[in-house]
């Protein structure tokens, strides 16, 4: 078993068992998920408006981040989860593959960004060099000390008999090492420095049924830094940032954990997979030939391991012309934004990254027709009957991200018991937030009086209730915009309903007894029905 040139930047082919593969022909099928691991790779690398002075530039490498073991377990064992938000020493991926021929073998590329820290140095008098934050040379550019990173890939290849005889581990680390760009007018020089990165990358399989086995693949980082107390920013030179794996092959067809065949939904939910999920990738979901397998579950011929949850064969928009590094934004906005910087803002953007400066070109060069792209685009038309069931018990509702796990809802004509009273909208109550875990803004509207406009069902299964103040001048206007105050159920006292007469203002008989239409609740973007997490 041999490794190539990981340190490179360019992808190391690590084969093993007698499996003889090109670097450059052997994984071409990887290429067809490019776009979106590369978006993996480079999420929040760097935020609008790109600046170093920017304050959310200056805490940074959120996801898949995979510390040494010592630093991150100084004060504690990490917690497993799936979220890849959290730091930890390694990532353990899952999945499950049918076996489509004997000779089948199995791919793994496993990809990272490493950190390299690109400092400014400023000529002395005595042709020394001093380290400075900012250096402007002669042709008016200007240059600043920022962290930059650079991607990492290695490949495995093993045959699946030998995977299931036993473990493969392979290094899958980078060097260290020292890039120097020497300035115009010999003003200073650029010095990028990489620490070197000790990691291993382990597969198995294990075989569930003659035709089924499940794969796991383990990448951790072995290195160590000199003490434990060292500060986060200083503890990521010896981080994997962004880590994910691309699992492929050939003879073998992987099967989704999100939808999986009705006959292979237990085997799924036994798979444990921590700091990160892998789902379908490549081909598009309506493919009949791998989207569906014969029980009606999804499969496909590759699988992404991403540290952020995405649905099974994601996709990045063909109207995108580039990354933005913010694929929770729209790329209309930041788009508009970049184009509304200073020029001494795009300045400082330029001189802090060499992908923040890709990003302005793109923008400032933009053709009206692109641009034009980027406002919207219409997938499909299905028509829409009106719901008209009754509501099902939460244990037998689909899980939220399935079709018809809104149905039955309705914001504007569903109760909720509290102390026995059927609470709905127009019901009077007056809100006891609790004094331990209340938001900080509800606690101010304790003992107040207010009037729900609606029940809504979180995708976690708990219910709010919207309401608007009785006292709030504005809440006539709230409740035409649909902006409410949300309350739990055991944070509501139920008040008799107030009878209407003379002594009520005009204003607030408007609104008292009104009801939000169900048209109206359900299209509300602050609602909590519609907090769901992005995919």
């Amino acid at each position: 078993m041999s490794q190539g040139p990981v340190g490179s930047g360019m992808p190391c082919a690590v084969t093993g068992s007698g499996v003889e593969e090109s670097p450059d022909g052997a994984l071409h099928d990887f290429e067809q998920l490019s776009a979106v691991a590369d978006a993996v790779l480079y999420e929040g690398y760097l935020l609008y408006p790109y600046r170093r002075s920017s304050a959310k530039n200056r805490v940074r490498w959120q996801f898949g981040v995979l510390f040494p073991r010592d630093w991150v377990e100084s004060e504690g064992p990490v917690v497993p989860g799936v979220s890849g938000s959290a730091d930890s020493w390694y990532q353990r991926t899952e999945c499950l593959l049918r076996i489509r021929r004997p000779d089948a073998c199995v791919r793994v590329r496993v990809r990272y960004l490493q950190v390299q820290c690109k400092q400014v140095q400023e000529t002395g008098r005595d042709g020394g060099h001093i380290t400075v934050e900012s250096l402007r040379t002669d042709d008016g550019a200007v240059h600043l000390t920022f962290d930059e990173a650079v991607p990492r890939e290695a490949d495995v290849t093993v045959c699946l008999d030998d995977l299931l005889q036993r473990e493969h581990t392979v290094p899958v680390g980078a060097a260290g090492g020292v890039d120097i760009e020497p300035l115009p007018g010999h003003a200073g020089r650029l010095v990028r420095r990489r620490e070197e990165l000790r990691a291993s990358t382990t597969v198995i399989a294990e075989r569930l049924s003659p035709a089924l086995c499940r794969l796991r693949v383990h990448t951790s980082n072995t290195g160590s830094v000199p003490d434990p107390r060292t500060p986060r920013d200083e503890a990521l030179r010896s981080a994997l940032i962004a880590t994910h794996c691309l699992v492929g092959g050939e003879g073998v067809e992987f099967v989704s954990l999100i939808d999986p065949p009705a006959d292979l939904a237990a085997h799924a939910g036994r798979c444990r997979n921590e700091f990160t999920f892998p789902v379908l990738g490549g081909g598009s979901p309506a493919a009949p030939a791998r989207s569906r397998g014969p029980q009606g579950g999804g499969t496909g011929h590759m699988m992404l391991s991403s540290p952020i949850i995405l649905p099974d064969h994601p996709q990045v928009a063909p109207e995108s012309p580039g990354d933005l590094h913010d694929a929770a934004e729209i790329d209309e906005i930041l788009t508009l934004r970049t184009m509304l910087l200073t020029d001494e803002e795009k300045r400082e953007a330029r001189a802090t990254d060499l992908r923040a400066a890709e990003i302005l070109d793109r923008v400032e060069t933009m053709p009206p027709e692109v641009f034009r792209r980027l406002h919207g685009a219409v997938r499909s038309l299905t028509p829409v009957a009106p719901a008209t069931a009754a509501p099902v018990a939460a244990s037998e509702r689909p899980a939220w991200w399935q079709e018809g796990a809104d149905d039955g809802f309705s914001p504007s004509t569903d109760t909720v018991l509290v102390d026995g009273v059927a609470l709905g909208g127009g019901s009077r109550v007056r809100l006891r937030p609790r004094g331990r875990g209340a938001d900080a803004q509800d606690m101010f509207l304790a003992g107040r009086t207010a009037e729900v406009a609606g029940v809504f069902h979180d995708v976690d299964g708990s219910v709010h209730l919207a309401v608007t103040l009785d006292d709030d001048p504005a809440s006539e206007l709230h409740t035409w915009y649909g902006r409410f105050h949300y309350f739990r159920p055991d944070e509501l006292e139920p008040l008799e309903p107030e009878p209407l007469g003379p002594a009520r203002s005009p204003g607030r008989a408007a609104v008292t007894g009104s009801r939000r239409t169900p048209e109206a609740a359900t299209t509300d973007s602050e609602t909590p029905q519609q907090r769901r997490p992005m995919t």
